[in-house]
């Protein structure tokens, strides 16, 4: 009969071992917004439940995990070690042709402009960038952001413009809203979609997301992806009105004690 030993290879890195052999590794990882996440890798069932048991007995709460809702076993082995749904994200394949997405007439309202990607000067950016997550934490708070989201490093965060669309206020100069690609080879993701609060409910984050879809369909992009928050009603609308399938989802589960 086999014995699975666990050991602690490292700060944040754990081992089951059986005959001197690896059949299961956990990490832990704290995010940028200062959550501990864990992930466990295992061969089978035994070895998951204890690693799962050596990694809580060692690690401060809260803990967190991201799961995809359709493994339905992973789900099952985090809610046995005592995890509890705390979010839900909605996980969008979205068409990039303007024929199927209605987005060709899509213009920006009046006195406002779209950059394409690669034209926002950096500095503005930067400080639109800082602006939208400053209201974001004073509202929903970033930790209701999908996952893939990351909250900014500090407020020297470098923001690469060839990987933003942005609207601009023509009079002023003012950046409003952007929009964030990220560059993955086989399906580029639309990692963040925002509007200054003042300036939403006019039409610019539909103006955002014509530029960029429609760019990415003239370069032979044929579908883009993209997460959204479960509670965000305004983001979810707006990808069901331009034909945006719902793909599957992913649930955030906690570990309070």
């Amino acid at each position: 009969m086999d014995t699975t030993v666990i050991t602690r290879v490292a700060d944040t890195q754990w081992h089951a071992l059986e005959d001197d052999q690896v059949v299961g590794r956990g990490e832990a990882w704290p995010r940028l917004d200062g959550r501990l996440f864990l992930s466990i890798d295992s061969w089978h069932d035994s070895a998951f439940g204890l690693l799962a048991d050596a990694m809580l007995a060692d690690l401060p709460r809260p803990l967190y995990t991201m799961v995809d809702e359709a493994d339905v076993d992973l789900r099952s082995r985090w809610e046995r070690a005592g995890f509890t749904i705390r979010r839900r994200e909605w996980v969008y394949f979205l068409p990039t042709d303007p024929q199927v997405t209605g987005l060709g007439s899509a213009q920006p309202p009046s006195g406002v402009t779209i950059l394409p990607l690669g034209e926002a000067e950096k500095d503005p950016l930067r400080a639109l960038d800082r602006a939208i997550r400053d209201e974001v934490e004073a509202s929903v708070g970033w930790q209701e952001m999908p996952a893939e989201v990351l909250p900014r490093l500090d407020d020297a965060a470098v923001v690469d413009p060839t990987k933003y669309a942005v609207a601009m206020e023509v009079e002023s100069g003012e950046y409003v809203g952007l929009l964030r690609v990220a560059p993955v080879p086989r399906q580029p993701r639309i990692g963040l979609i925002a509007v200054r609060a003042d300036r939403q409910r006019r039409g610019i984050a539909r103006a955002l997301l014509a530029e960029v879809l429609g760019s990415l369909h003239r370069s032979g992009v044929r579908t883009a992806s993209a997460e959204v928050g479960e509670r965000n009603r305004a983001a979810t609308t707006l990808f069901d009105t331009i034909g945006a399938e719902h793909a599957g989802s992913n649930v955030e589960v906690v570990l309070h004690r």
